[in-house]
């Protein structure tokens, strides 16, 4: 079975991360399996200096699995080698209901623009990105071309991301 894609997207500070907690807590409380994708920039760290697993990356280990009887968690260094593509990233993840990706602006899965005053860029995605199916902002917006929530009406936009990737007709 293919995993249901659904992306946020928009620029920096503009209540990405934000609006995937939210669905995320949504749509879990409404009974689907949700995973996701972060698409994060240049040299973020998941560990921590000091830690064992730290230390084994240091060390030189290209990939390290941390395990307990909670969650476990592998994270492979790209060492010269360039970012994964996201096919490939997708290709490693269990079966679930829904996979929302938050970031990953240039790829083709259906996406929805996340937009806040506070944002780093006013460019609107929409403009140049035939894959957004919607917008959520926390101010007005007119003259849009694909329908437009409230930033913080999580029911409606889990309602759109439900009949967007069919887990709803």
């Amino acid at each position: 079975m293919m995993n249901r894609l659904f992306g946020i997207t928009g620029w920096k500070n503009s209540g990405k991360t934000t609006l995937t907690v939210k669905l995320v807590t949504e749509l879990t409380r409404r009974g689907w399996k949700v995973s996701t994708i972060k698409h994060a920039h240049h040299d973020f760290d998941i560990d921590k200096e000091g830690t064992d697993s730290f230390r084994h990356r240091k060390a030189g280990a290209g990939e390290v699995a941390i395990v307990s009887d909670r969650r476990w968690a592998l994270m492979h260094e790209l060492r010269n080698e360039d970012e994964p593509p996201l096919s490939s990233i997708l290709e490693r993840f269990s079966p679930c209901d829904l996979i929302l990706i938050e970031g990953y602006k240039r790829e083709a899965h259906k996406k929805i623009e996340t937009r806040r005053l506070e944002s780093r860029s006013k460019e609107r995605l929409t403009a140049s990105d035939p894959t957004i199916v919607a917008l959520a902002s926390d101010y007005a917006l007119e003259s849009e071309a694909v329908p437009v929530f409230d930033l913080d009406d999580i029911a409606a936009i889990a309602d759109l991301v439900e009949r967007e990737t069919g887990l709803r007709i």
